[in-house]
């Protein structure tokens, strides 16, 4: 069924929201909000209907000619003909619709705390990091991106959101394993390439289970392909919904990718987390000592702290930091880190947070969850602590606001400043930093 329809406002999603002449909502892909298309219905639900665009019949303001000529047909850039200011407000305005409709605040209560999203990093080419799909079809490999219906796998030249300095790397390490490959299946489950802005490192890492591989062969070629600083493989195991790191095999060189963090040069093994926008996660240090103040003689206790990205900045500027991570690669990558920068005041535990909750008493606080955001159990925990501040850095704004319904019901800490930063042009995902301050009891 085709239709016309007045484009309103984005989702948080890839979508964009209309309404038919009935009042049922349509989620529409590839649509700007101003824009007055014609759609064709492709799935009916009780409550919504999905949507595509046919044809732009009046164009929205908003409405920009994408920079990567595949952004229709992949999944990674689903907001690509969206305005950059266009979605900076969007991003904004998913943080205050979860603050109001998850976390119960007020509406104006919610517009005052956020503050207008930033934009650290350029629109294209920011990220230090893409991931490729393989996949083998019998006769010969396939190394890719997903369709945005997830359909199929097609090969890509290049990706306009990876650092242009290694801009041809894509097309290299695709050719590269389909060489390899040749009519036998590898056991490759998907590919990694990390692209330095700081110190020009190039990294393939390539996932998968264990297994016969042709270690010394695929070393020669990856590296007279892509010239890369290291290729590695990460081996897992474990069902698709439940894998796990297993094991990082080095097919040549240090076996790790090293980026400049906040001054200081940092090493991460492929499966540690990094931000993929360096400027980004830059600009987020920056945010998180600026709305913290640090002092000398401060105490900080940094949850969740991954191979160190806040860990380092807060060594250098507090008496002592307590640094709790529960992912080993990620441990092992802060010990390496925190050698490196001659730091010696940081007691690192290996643990969950929940369980591995340190026995202190912190001036301030730091927490980077997973997308999951906290359990209530830590929340308890934090709220008992005597801290004067929380910083709080989440990339969901759902379990963001989930979270903070849940501390403002503890009554100890109450949100004072909200900062979207926008870590990933041309999707809707959206970084909020948050500071929490301590209840003053009258």
């Amino acid at each position: 069924m085709t239709m016309q329809l007045s484009v309103e406002r984005m989702a948080y999603g890839a979508d964009a929201i209309a309404h038919r002449e009935d009042g049922k909502a349509v989620f529409v892909s590839h649509a700007v909000p101003g824009d007055v298309i014609e759609a064709d219905i492709i799935s009916t639900g009780g409550s919504f209907d999905r949507a595509r665009v046919v044809r732009v019949l009046e164009a929205s303001p908003s409405r920009v000619k994408p920079l990567c000529p595949y952004a229709s047909v992949y999944k990674g850039c689903p907001w690509a003909s969206l305005s950059r200011d266009a979605q900076l407000a969007a991003k904004r305005a998913a943080v205050i619709s979860s603050l109001v409709h998850i976390g119960h605040f007020d509406p104006d209560a919610a517009d005052h705390l956020v503050r207008g999203c930033e934009a650290p990093s350029a629109p294209w080419g920011y990220r230090n990091k893409v991931e490729l799909a393989y996949a083998f079809g019998g006769k010969k490999a396939i190394v890719g991106m997903h369709t945005s219906d997830q359909g199929q796998i097609v090969r890509v030249p290049s990706c306009a959101l990876l650092n242009a300095r290694h801009s041809s790397a894509v097309k290299a390490v695709s050719g590269a394993l389909a060489y390899l490959s040749g009519s036998s299946d590898l056991g490759i489950e998907r590919v990694g390439i990390r692209a330095s802005f700081g110190t020009h490192d190039l990294e393939v890492a390539l996932w998968g289970k264990p297994g016969a591989f042709p270690r010394a062969q695929a070393a020669k070629v990856l590296k007279e392909a892509t010239h890369a600083s290291s290729a590695v493989r990460v081996l897992m195991k474990g069902s698709k919904k439940a894998r796990r790191v297993s094991g990082i095999e080095v097919l040549y060189g240090k076996g790790c990718w090293e980026e400049r963090v906040a001054g200081q040069r940092m090493a991460f093994s492929a499966p540690s987390f990094f931000q993929v926008n360096t400027a980004g996660a830059n600009r987020l240090i920056q945010i998180m000592l600026e709305l913290l103040q640090p002092g000398k003689d401060d105490e900080v206790m940094d949850l969740y702290c991954g191979a160190g990205t806040f860990t380092l900045p807060l060594a250098r500027q507090v008496s002592f930091v307590t640094a709790v991570e529960s992912f080993g690669p990620a441990v092992r990558d802060l010990r390496r880190n925190l050698s490196s920068a001659h730091l010696d005041n940081v007691d690192v535990i290996g643990g969950d947070a929940g369980r591995e909750f340190p026995d202190t008493e912190a001036d301030l606080v730091v927490v980077d969850p997973p997308r999951a955001g906290l359990s209530e159990a830590v929340i308890q925990k934090l709220s008992d602590q005597s801290c004067r501040s929380i910083a709080y850095i989440s990339c969901d704004p759902a379990t963001l606001a989930r979270d903070l319904a849940r501390f403002r019901a503890q009554g100890s800490f109450e949100v004072a400043q909200m900062i979207p930063v926008d870590l990933f042009p041309q999707t809707f995902h959206v970084e909020t930093i948050v500071l929490m301050s301590r209840v003053r009891r009258p």
